[in-house]
């Protein structure tokens, strides 16, 4: 059994915005007792004090960890977000201050893409207009603007995890399926790539959006693009909420150019369930709203669950980085009898050199070394034959462009 420099029951972890209790029970089982966990997300300025001592944290989407917030994380060591994407975080500044940020990119993608399936029928279908009626005590029993979605075409932008999901889903509903990436993508089953955003939005009956965050895609669906659909087409958003000019879909369904419209994403979304909602989309027909739910399945949130936990606690125990979205990623076994380090540093000439001189000075041998940069960082972890106690982490964090250094057993 290792003996960790840090004991486990010294490492504090906070989990919040209610993560699945899954990574509390993988945490638990694998020694670690110090967890806080909360059923929201904190406002600045708790996220700031609770920060400050915490050395691995657990967030979902609502909790952004800034700039600002990360440089009060004086003992942070990693970051989980237990969702799909990361933007919450700001990877740059995490990477600088030596902390790998990990996701589960795929443990919700079937999830997001049976809403976007059942969404498709029930707005082909007129559903929500014609529920919404019901609930009025009006009788609306009509055949008018309800298809099936069979032999209709499923317009896919951005044939990823998710999309490619869809596209299956789709296919087996009978449906026709287009997509467009900016990456060349393998088609699955039938589906049929397009060459330019344009040409899937003026062949689909539906156009559903599986994209990232970025300056590429802000605000890639406004009134231009929604005026290329097809007459009385459905658009659907459940990848993130500034992707779509919604002013513009409001007019699009105003018009009719939309027949029906679902948002689970929003440009500004209530940081906890107590906060009202308000949204330019409310109260108008064939429209359904849900609250950023698409991944929110109890299967989907115990499988992300696990898969973030699993990621934190390898690197916290053996160093291990596979998987992270900022960081030069490394992964092997812990080596019995052996001693091992973990240096970070700014990828400069020579940090290497030091590095092993702090050791050979001392005539110790090195049993072997992991390193893998990237432009900006180089991570080194550094196994060794010898009995050490952690003052030898004063000098590995003298050397000059160190970032962190820790000993993990």
């Amino acid at each position: 059994m290792k003996k960790y420099s840090l004991g486990k029951e010294q490492i504090k972890v906070l989990l919040l915005e209610g993560v699945h209790e899954s990574a509390l029970n993988l945490l638990h089982e694998n020694g670690y007792t110090n967890i806080e966990c909360t059923s929201s997300a904190p406002d600045k300025i708790e996220l700031i004090e609770k920060i400050k001592d915490v050395h691995m944290i657990g967030i979902r989407s609502r909790t952004e960890l800034t700039k600002d917030v990360l440089q009060h994380a004086n003992k942070l060591i990693t970051i989980g977000c237990f969702s799909i994407g990361t933007n919450q975080v700001d990877k740059k500044t995490a990477k600088s201050l030596g902390i790998p940020v990990f996701n589960a990119p795929f443990s919700n993608t079937r999830s997001v893409a049976e809403l976007v399936i059942a969404e498709s029928i029930m707005l082909m279908r007129s559903v929500p207009k014609l529920n919404s009626n019901a609930h009025n005590g009006k009788w609306l029993k009509t055949a008018k603007d309800s298809h099936e979605v069979r032999g209709k075409t499923m317009g896919i932008v951005g044939y990823g995890h998710i999309g490619s999901q869809v596209s299956i889903l789709s296919e087996a509903l009978g449906m026709k399926v287009y997509y467009y990436d900016i990456i060349k993508k393998l088609s699955l089953g039938n589906a049929i790539p397009c060459k330019t955003l344009e040409e899937v939005l003026g062949i689909s009956d539906i156009v559903t959006l599986h994209v990232p965050s970025t300056e590429l895609t802000k605000d890639m669906i406004g009134a231009k693009e929604i005026s290329l659909m097809k007459k009385a087409s459905i658009l659907i958003n459940a990848s993130r909420g500034d992707v779509v000019e919604y002013n513009a879909v409001a007019e699009g369904l105003k018009s009719g150019q939309l027949h029906g419209v679902a948002a689970d994403v929003f440009p500004e979304e209530p940081t906890s369930n107590n906060e009202p909602f308000k949204f330019i989309l409310q109260g108008m027909e064939n429209v359904i709203l849900t609250p950023h739910v698409g991944g929110s399945t109890l299967e989907a949130q115990e499988n992300i669950g696990i898969e973030v936990t699993e990621k934190m606690i390898q690197y916290s125990d053996i160093g291990a980085t596979l998987g992270s979205v900022n960081f030069p990623q490394i992964s092997l076994a812990p080596h019995k009898d052996l001693q091992r380090f973990l240096h970070i540093h700014k990828n400069q000439p020579g940090v290497m050199r030091e590095v092993n001189g702090v050791f050979s000075k001392r005539g110790i041998n090195i049993a072997s070394v992991y390193l893998q940069t990237d432009p900006e960082i180089g991570y080194v972890i550094i196994d060794t034959e010898s009995q050490l106690d952690d003052t030898i982490l004063k000098e590995l964090k003298e050397i000059n462009h160190t970032i962190k250094a820790r000993m993990l057993y």
